[in-house]
């Protein structure tokens, strides 16, 4: 009899405190997540020390919870699997050493995780992958496109130039007086209003795949102060509706764009503005009666989790890959040299 393959994985990247455990590549038994959004907010964003004492506070706690929820032992458990990296060096240490430790403990192989990587794998618990595919991510930290061939192997294809699109959603929310974070506060009042005011669409040169955000949060912000100076009104909603419209617009046609030009069979979303209303019925229209297989992943496998960890770890530890005692965390980790 083939005993199931069971993987408890570790995310720590930034401010989310996450254990998961997976059941061949493909099934949740347990998924637990202690945000820190309260403790940040009264900052207006995350602060990086006060991240890593959170999770220094709350992963043993975690990881207990984890096992509760799934009704395991670590004897159960096949393989531990972690976040090396990108995010926080801080953050990512916590993590890193806890599951150091756990698999040292309990004689269990380490497998060390690209971030981004877990991202796009959050899709396989929601449905199979078929190859070649695409993948879109956005994220607060992360604009990018990225071909699959195969299974853990990863081609970036376009990318951000300046600032990531979730990024930019924070600026905005803070020049129109939101609290953090302020993306779904974007999103939310974009559905209240209508997109008539004229912004900036950086399409950048002909056939270019990449992605630029800066001059359209500029242009936001001077929209913002002129009105102000002038003593005119501007409708926030309308101005986070024309604002969405304009990064949605980008990201929904360059991600067409790329499945015609590699002529993929899937196309993945990915990344926490994958929660985005305004993006996931965009690109349901874009894609709705083509050929691409588009696939979006439920609202709690977009923001940061362990399950998504698990899913990719699964591909990692069936090919072999391995961490032992000196592994660390790397805030720049590249996801091509997986």
């Amino acid at each position: 009899m083939i005993k199931d393959e069971l993987i408890l994985a570790i995310e720590t990247s930034c401010d989310e405190t996450a254990v998961a455990i997976v059941k061949n590549g493909t099934e949740l038994l347990a998924n637990v997540v202690a945000s820190q959004i309260e403790s940040h907010k009264r900052f207006g964003g995350v602060v990086p020390e006060v991240a890593s004492r959170h999770h220094v506070e709350e992963i043993t706690v975690v990881i207990e919870e984890a096992l509760k929820q799934a009704g395991l032992k670590p004897g159960d458990l096949t393989a531990v699997a972690v976040t090396e990296g990108p995010g926080l060096v801080g953050a990512l240490l916590i993590g890193v050493n806890a599951a150091k430790a756990f698999a040292f403990a309990h004689g269990l192989p380490l497998v060390p995780v690209h971030h981004i990587a877990g991202h796009i794998y959050a899709n396989r618990l929601v449905k199979e992958m078929t190859f070649p595919l695409l993948s879109l991510i956005v994220s607060g930290g992360h604009t990018e496109l990225v071909l699959m061939e195969e299974h853990g192997t990863f081609k970036v294809i376009g990318e951000t130039r300046d600032d990531a699109a979730g990024e930019a959603y924070d600026k905005v929310a803070r020049t129109l007086n939101m609290p953090y974070p302020g993306g779904p506060h974007i999103d939310k009042l974009a559905q209240e209003g209508e997109a008539n005011i004229d912004l900036p669409r950086a399409w950048l040169e002909p056939n270019s795949l990449d992605f630029s955000f800066s001059g359209l949060k500029s242009a936001v912000i001077n929209t913002v102060h002129n009105a102000t100076q002038r003593g005119e009104v501007i409708k926030p909603e309308d101005l986070a509706a024309s604002f969405q419209a304009s990064v949605v617009d980008v990201l929904v046609e360059k991600t067409y764009r790329a499945a015609e030009q590699y002529n993929v069979k899937q196309v993945l979303l990915a990344g926490g503005v994958a929660a985005n209303k305004g993006l996931r019925h965009m690109l349901e229209n874009r894609f709705n009666g083509t050929k691409y297989d588009l696939v979006i992943p439920p609202l709690h496998l977009c923001t940061d989790n362990a399950a998504m960890i698990g899913a990719a770890g699964s591909v990692a530890y069936q090919k072999g890959t391995r961490g032992d005692m000196a592994l660390n965390g790397v805030p720049g980790l590249d996801l091509e040299a997986q």
